[in-house]
């Protein structure tokens, strides 16, 4: 059991990671491609879309603060099989958490180590560190505010209003769930932020190559 623990964490998953960032990044050339005659209008409303069906793409996402290279796909559910150990995805969207750029809540989860590492560096986040993503309608940067630490059965940290049961949103809020500390489950670690703005245009945001 110790040895697949090790194969797992320092032999397939800088492997499985490589898988993710292609696939995430064939995503978004496809995706910039589709737009690359689209006029993109300044000020535009943020394009919301429905939740697709289960393991269904949801965004690209990508993290400056991750490394240059990081990119992960976001698909729908947060099944462990599916999407969270995928090599084409590695992080999930909490079914009925609002959708990039829309009111309330677009929370999401990945592994802190293992299959990928998609969440191992959610710790070097910094207060005003971007958080971009890619759908087909465009990019949606968020910009990342604080840490909490909850307990496994915290899941009040999806909520619409964050550990505010039952209160009616009215911002555009990201969550990132992860486990802590690495290699155990004790605690999760939740990094939040808030929507900064949307770009309907094929080109990324400043910062991503």
């Amino acid at each position: 059991m110790a040895g697949d623990v090790a194969w797992q964490t320092w032999g397939a998953s800088p492997l499985t990671a490589s898988q993710q960032e292609r696939a995430a990044a064939g995503r978004s050339d496809a995706w910039s491609s589709a737009r690359s005659d689209v006029p993109a209008p300044r000020g535009a409303a943020p394009v919301v879309r429905r939740e697709p069906a289960f393991t269904g793409t949801v965004a690209v996402m990508a993290v400056p603060r991750f490394g240059h290279d990081w990119r992960r796909v976001v698909r729908q559910g947060v099944d462990e099989a599916a999407v969270l150990n995928s090599a084409e995805a590695g992080v999930g969207h909490y079914p009925g958490t609002a959708m990039p750029g829309g009111i309330g809540n677009f929370a999401i989860a990945a592994h802190d180590t293992g299959y990928g590492d998609a969440f191992r560096r959610v710790g070097d986040l910094r207060v005003g560190d971007a958080i971009h993503l890619q759908t087909a309608d465009g990019w949606y940067t968020y910009r990342f505010r604080n840490f909490q630490w909850v307990q496994p059965t915290g899941v009040g940290v999806i909520a619409p209003v964050p550990e505010a049961a039952g209160a009616r949103a009215s911002a555009r809020l990201i969550t990132l769930t992860t486990c802590d500390p690495p290699y155990h489950a004790q605690e999760r670690e939740i990094a939040y932020g808030t929507f900064v703005s949307f770009h309907a245009g094929a080109a990324p945001p400043a910062g991503l190559g």
